[in-house]
Formats: structure tokens, sequence, C-alpha cells
């Protein structure tokens, strides 16, 4: 078969009929099937990217089989950064460099016979989308939920650009691991994704998403009960409020620590003779990443002292006031500090400060002299006024109560979750649509002048690009018509994908982002295919914006995507495929050599989708075997009728692999379907039906090779559109294939016994177990299925005028459960599968076979044999 032309046949045919293209349906239930939005790179796709896009293709194609009406979209989110730098690299303009990026992507995911609906493709940078963006942001900005502050922000020296906290990893860019990221003073936009952090936390409980991605999103929101403990400022009629979880520590405080972002670390400092200290551990702090900042050796500490004492309130004890790196603006920005945190402990010891104690194991008072490390367990209270000798946690909720009683502090609740931080110092972005004016301040622009484009032209490499171009910046205010300014960030490309999968379900409206009609028929994704990197980020901000606009009435949708699939990477030489470090393969090679059906064949059938796996040229030359057996499979004419054998494993297939498919579990699907393949062709002669099926249930993962077969048998018109077979569980009859199986392993038991005897048998004996031995084991199974307990499996089991022999095979059994077969036969069925066998045994190993019964048997390794295993001598 000619792969190059039925592939090429088949995308033309698939295009010009449009088959693969959808409309709201009242008749059909839907499926709406989504890889995330893809960045296209300029150096466009390899095999890593085709097995992301092949694993929704697949599952697209099966629902659609099944009768599902799909909804299975592509677009790209081409706004960003790397753009805009290989643009520039390229002195060609990121829009030129952006259209020809996706061109190229296109071409290659339409060469791997992906069934996109591509009247549907969006893109980031294109007006029409980008347009709603800035809709969105000023829904946002009309409800106080886009704001804008001064603000200590995480700065990449690299992308000369601002990044919020969700792309901080390990202390440096997302992009750029090797950049640890500064801290800046800046001016910036922000929205109150916080005002949902207890919806996002709740949400998370109706999700089928991998319980690591949700456990990280709960980490991230951070969502935590305690207690803002008000410590009066010495000398002034001043309250600072610290947040703590652990109240129950309040007696062991020995001094405050405040975040060096807070408003008043310098404050505090001022006119003392700590100013400079205390600018200088500020000053410190900025240029330290996250993970330095909070690491708990204490070289890393920096701090220090602002010359003020705050009062604790229970016991009017005099703290000191310090300023501390591992503080973060979490809660009130101050926390109280003892020797029940490691943090805290290291930071005491650095600067000398005296620690208590005031939880032990037992009670029993510990010497802060004495101690090495922080006490972190739970225990009994000492020092502690009238919670001494108390567990902790049991007085816990209790000494917050007395705190707010007494007019100390206030319960409260607190969350990780920062606002979400969305300016950039870029040009390749969507503009966010507000002016500035001197007499009215800042001021949105009106709906109807949307969409506020990007210049063409701009100047890169003196800051900001859109601030370099006059006619950009220079307007009038929308309210008092005087000179005004436009704003010259752009926005977070996040923002453009956190609601794509809403523009996919209406991506021609002129009037409005979507139709509420159309969201609430498609949403939510059924089927969500993307990586683990995305948990807290676009996973947060997609939940995020589908809540706001489902509160906007836009639609009726509470969460974006029931369910979530995170693929496995795919490697090569050992590291994760990358056009950018040379380890990668290119699905045009692999499609002119083999096949691209062979590609997709392979990806699944090595490993699990969820799985990493290594690329192999040994695999795809595996894989490119089995395709070839498959093309050729065909008989030359059919049987009319189908024998029960027959009937019995078609049926199994398709309830087997239909289940399979279901679970996306697709490597073992195939395997299935290879062994389907390996029946039928041994059969020679079989059923269309049978044809039919093996074709039908390849075609989610090898459609081009499927839809030629499929014509050839003279189906019409496509295989993608044909009825997924359906199996009769009263057809599948377990001892039919269980007598093959049989057969085979005697085969192969005899292969092993001539290898291990040093002389050519001329003949062999083949004996079958005693007949009591078969209900024996049947007894057994079943046991097994309610205990594992020897002594109970022995009386339950017991077989009389066998009991010597009971106790050793139970035995046996327990501890190797292979000895018992899957399916159980009799002693008859055994001997009829191995006289039919016989003939090609004897051909096979060119010696005369005499099958026996154990009970008609001289020979001592009669007693060897057992149900499902017969005893083999070898005579010379």
């Amino acid at each position: 078969m000619d792969h190059k032309a039925v592939q090429q046949k088949w995308q033309k045919a698939w295009e010009d009929e449009k088959i693969f293209e959808v409309k709201e349906s009242k008749t059909k239930n839907k499926f709406y099937v989504l890889e995330m939005y893809p960045y296209p790179s300029g150096s466009g796709l390899h095999m890593g990217h085709a097995k992301n896009y092949t694993l929704g293709d697949a599952s697209a194609r099966f629902k659609r089989m099944q009768g599902y009406n799909v909804l299975y979209p592509m677009g790209y989110d081409s706004f960003g950064l790397p753009a805009e730098n290989a643009a520039i690299k390229d002195n060609t303009h990121p829009r030129a460099y952006t259209e020809k990026s996706i061109a190229n992507f296109i071409r290659q995911q339409k060469e791997l016979g992906l069934s996109y609906d591509w009247s549907r493709t969006l893109a980031s940078h294109r007006p029409d989308y980008y347009r709603w963006d800035q809709w969105i942001f000023l829904e946002l900005y009309k409800k106080g939920l886009a704001y804008k502050k001064t603000a200590i922000v995480n700065w990449c020296s690299t992308c000369q650009t601002v990044l919020a906290n969700e792309q901080v990893v390990n202390g440096a860019c997302w992009r750029h691991e090797d950049t640890p990221i500064d801290n800046k003073e800046l001016n910036q936009w922000f929205i109150k994704i916080t005002a949902y952090a207890d919806q996002l936390l709740s949400g998370l409980e109706k999700l089928d998403w991998p319980e690591d991605i949700k456990q990280m999103q709960k980490n991230w929101i951070g969502k935590s009960n305690g207690v803002d403990i008000h410590f009066a400022l010495e000398g002034i009629d001043t309250l600072l409020p610290a947040y703590t979880t652990r109240c129950d520590t309040i007696y062991s405080v020995t001094f405050l620590c405040i975040a060096p972002e807070h408003p008043l670390a310098i404050e505090l400092s001022k006119g003392t003779s700590h100013e400079a200290e205390v600018r200088q551990a500020i000053e410190q702090s900025r240029k330290q990443s996250l993970i330095e900042r909070t690491t708990e050796t204490g070289q890393d500490k920096i701090g220090a002292f602002t010359g003020k004492y705050a009062i604790n309130p229970v016991n009017g004890e005099r703290l000191p006031i310090y300023v501390a790196n591992f503080v973060l603006m979490y809660g009130t920005g101050i926390v109280m500090a003892d020797a029940h945190d490691q943090r805290d402990f290291e930071f005491a010891r650095k600067y000398n400060i005296p620690l208590k104690f005031v939880i032990s194991d037992d009670g029993s008072p510990i010497n802060p002299e004495k101690a090495s490390c922080a006490f972190l367990s739970d225990g009994v209270l000492f020092d502690s006024g009238d919670w001494t000798g108390m567990h902790n946690r049991q007085a816990l909720p209790e000494m917050a109560e007395w705190i707010e009683k007494n007019g100390w502090g206030k319960q409260t609740v607190n969350y990780k979750l920062r606002d979400w931080l969305i300016s950039r110092q870029r040009y390749w972005g969507c503009p966010i649509p507000m002016v500035y004016c001197d007499s009215c301040g800042i001021v949105s622009v009106p709906e109807k002048e949307l969409p506020v484009l990007l210049p063409e032209d701009v100047t890169f490499g003196s800051g900001n690009p859109l601030a370099t171009n006059r006619n950009f910046v220079e307007t009038s205010c929308p309210s008092c018509k005087k000179p005004a300014r436009r704003e010259t960030d752009t926005m977070d490309t996040f923002m453009d994908s956190s609601w794509y999968f809403l523009r996919y379900c209406d991506p021609h409206n002129d009037k409005k982002p979507f139709a509420k009609a159309k969201v609430d028929y498609w949403l939510p994704i059924d089927h969500y295919i993307g990586g683990k990197e995305h948990a807290t980020g676009h996973l947060i901000y997609s939940r995020f914006i589908t809540k706001f606009l489902k509160d906007l009435g836009m639609h009726s949708i509470d969460e974006p995507a029931k369910r979530l699939f995170n693929q496995g990477m795919l490697h090569k030489d050992g590291v994760v495929m990358s056009k950018s470090k040379g380890h990668y393969v290119l699905p045009e090679e692999v499609s002119e050599k083999y096949g691209i059906d062979t590609a997709r064949f392979y990806l699944f059938f090595v490993a699990g989708p969820e799985k990493d796996m290594e690329w192999s040229d040994q695999g795809i030359e595996g894989a490119f075997r089995f395709m070839k057996k498959f093309t050729e499979f065909l008989p030359e004419t059919f049987t009319s009728k189908t024998d029960p054998k027959e009937e019995s494993v078609r049926n199994k297939t398709i309830r087997d692999v239909t289940s399979y498919y279901e679970s996306s579990t697709f490597n073992k699907a195939l395997i299935e379907l290879a062994s389907f393949t390996d029946f039928l062709r041994n059969k020679g002669s079989f059923s269309k039906k049978s044809a039919e099926t093996l074709i039908l249930l390849m075609s989610p993962i090898t459609p081009h090779i499927s839809e030629e077969l499929w014509e050839k048998i003279g189906k019409k018109p496509f295989c993608s559109l044909a009825k997924w077979p359906t199996f009769d569980e009263t057809k599948i009859k377990p001892e039919l294939e269980a007598e093959d199986d049989f057969a085979e392993k005697v085969r192969q038991d005899m292969l092993t016994l001539n290898t291990l005897i040093k002389f050519k048998p001329k003949s062999h004996t083949l004996i079958i177990s005693a007949a009591w031995k078969y209900d024996f084991y049947k007894k057994l199974k079943e046991e097994l299925a309610k205990t594992r307990d020897m002594k109970t499996l022995i009386t339950s089991c017991m077989v009389k005028g066998h009991e010597s022999e009971i106790a050793p095979l139970v035995a046996a059994v327990l501890k190797d459960p292979s000895r018992l077969p899957d399916f159980i036969l009799s002693q008859a069925t055994e001997k009829k599968a191995l006289n039919t066998l016989l003939p090609k045994l004897e051909k096979e190993f060119d010696s005369h076979i005499t099958i026996t019964f154990a009970e008609q048997s001289q020979d001592k390794k009669a007693a060897n044999a057992m149900p499902g295993k017969v005893a083999i001598v070898a005579h010379e």
C-alpha cells in the first residue's frame, strides 16, 4: 500500500466533504474534546507534539463513531514574548512571523490526520479575538476586579518584563530557568482573582482531574484558618496585626518579623540608628528569589532590627520588631516568631534573639539554651497560663476564642493566592484598553471603540515598545476629550488562554464573545488534554474567568473542563524531545518512511498515554511490521457464516477495546487489536462482519488505512463516520478462547523441554491431569475470592481420597497464583483441544505424540499434570 498516496487521498476527502465540521444538535449528545491552546512555535512540530494531538484525535474519532456530536477545534496561543524575540532575531515583524508559524503548524497537523473542525480556528493575535480579551478586561474593571497599584513585582531581566507569581518556578522565570527573578517596584494592572478563592477551592471537588493537579491548586490557593493577633506598637497608638495559624504558641513569642515589602518596613526604622541597616536588608531581600527567601537554612536569613518594639497582648512582654526576608506579604505581612518554627529559630540564632518553648512531648520545660532546633511536633503546653498541661491541639481553638473575646485579635481566613498581575512591558500582546487623562485620571476605552489595535510600527530595544509609537500613545480622553495617553503595557498571554475554549463554541460572533446558548450546549469540556505544568497557571485562570463570565450571565457553566488528562512526555536519547536542544524526530520523516498511521500506532502502543516514553527506532520498525499485517489482513473471500469461536473473539474484542478507549488506555486496546488481527490472519477465512469490526476498531488510531480498507470491502461513505460496533455478551464464550490458549501453552512447553534435553525426541507423551483436580481447582478458585488463609482453603477444598495432596497444591497456588488458569477447562475439553492440534504438533516437532490421562499413565510425571498444564515426557 502506498501510504503517502492513501494519506493525501483521505485527508483531501475529509477536507472537501467537511465531515468534521459540527453544529449544535437537539437530537445528539455532545462531546467536547480539546488539547490545551498551543503556542505556534516557528520551529514547528516534532513527534512529542504529535503524541499529544493524536491522543485528542483518537478520543474525538472514537466518540464521533459512538454517535456523539463531537466538537474538536484547534487554535493558536499566538501572542507572547517568544514570537516577539524570534521576529526581532529574524528581522521580521511579529505578525508576519506568527502567521507563517501558524500556517506551518496547520500543514503539519493536517498531515497527522487530525480530525479538527478547521472552520472554528482561532488565533490570539488577530483583532477579532483580542477585541474580546479587551471586552472581558473592561467588564472586570467595571466590577472592581481589575485595578492598578504600585507593588513589588517579579522581573525577568531576560524577558525584560514582569511575571505573575504563577510564572515564577523555583525562583526563576518559567521560560528562562537560568534567569533568577529580580524584585522591582512598578505600577501595574492586577486582576482580583482572590475574590474567587473560595469558589476556586470548593469547585475542585466536582472535577474528574488527577488528584495531584487538584492538590497543587489547593496548595496554591492555600486557604488557612487562623487569628490576626493585634500587637500594640510601643509608645504609639498603632496596632500591628500578625496573622498566625498557631495561636497556641502565643506565650512563646519573643520577637515579631515584618516582610521587606510591607509599607511599615522602612517607616518603623525612620529616624533611628537602625534605618540604614533596615534599608540594606530590604534591598538584599528584593534581589533574592522566593526560594532563597523561604529556605530554612540560617545562612540565607537576612534581616535587621527596626529599632521598635511591640507588646504581646496576652502577657505584656516587650517584643523587638525585625525586618526578615523569609516573611512574605501573605496574611498581614507580619508574623510572630518563636521556638516552634524552624525559620524563626534559625533567624533568632543568627541575630542573637532569645527564644522560648511552650510545647514539649510531655509538658516538661525545654531549655532554649540547649536546644539545637525548633520543636515542631504537637505535644503538651507548659508556661501557657490556663492552658498549661493541655494538649496544644485541644487548646488551640479555645485560645483563638479567648484572644478574640478579649479584643486582642480576630479569627480570620487567609489565602496564599495573590491577585493576578497581567501587565507586560512588551509589544506582542493584547493592548490594555485604558487611557490616562490629567483631568479624569484612569479612563476605560468605550466598548464601541474596541478593539484597541496594536500599531504596526514600534521600536524594539529601548524600553516598552508600545511607548515608542506616538500615534498610538497620544489620544483623547473618552470622558473630557482632552489630550490623554494610552496604556502601553500589554496583557499577560494567560488572559488569551483563559477563555479561548468558550470562543470555539461561537468563533465568528462579531456582536459578543459568544452566544450563551452555544456555550451552554458545548461546555464543559468533556476531555481536556494538557501537561501538569499548567496546574497553577492556565488551569487556575481559566476556571476563574469561566466563573466570572457565568456571574455576568454570559453562560451557565461552573467549571470549564469536566475531565482533565495529563499526557506523558516523549523522550529521545533520555531527554524530553525538544528542537532547541537537538533531541527530536520529525513527523514528516516518519511519515515518509513508514506512513503517519504507523507513527500514530507506535505512539499509542508502547505505553499508556499518561506515561513518559522513549522513542525507539526498533519500536517504530515493529509497529511498521504490524501495520503491514493490518493492511494485508483481508482474505480473498469472506465466509458466509461465522463460527462460534470467531463470534466469541469478535464480541470480546469489541467489549474490551471499547472499554479501553473509554478510559484512554489506548495501549491495551491496541494489544487486543493486534491479537484479533493475528487471530483472523491465522484463521485464513472469516466473515465480512469480523473484517468490518477490526477496521472500525482500528480507525481512531489508524484513520487513513482504515478508510482505505473500508472502501476496499465496499463500504461507504466514510469509516470515520461509521457506527461504532456493539457487542453481545451472550456470544462471548471464554472456554473457546481458553482451548486455544491451553493448546498454545502445551506447544510452548514442548519447545522449552526440547531446548533443555540433550537428545532429539522420536516421540512424546502428553499426560492430561487427573479428573478430580479440575473440580478441586474450580473450588479453590471460588474460595480464593473469599480468603487467602491456607488452613481455611485446605478445609473447604478437601477431596476425599486425596487428603495428602491438597495441602501442597494449595500452598503452591498461594505462592504462585499463575498456576491457576484464568479459565478452567474440563479434562475432556483439554483432550479435544490437543487432538485438534495434534497434526500440527507432530509436523512441527517431527515426533509421534501420544495423548493420555494421568489415571491411565504409569509414568511418575503424571502426578505433575494439572488443569491447564500437561505433563510432557520425551522419548529417545
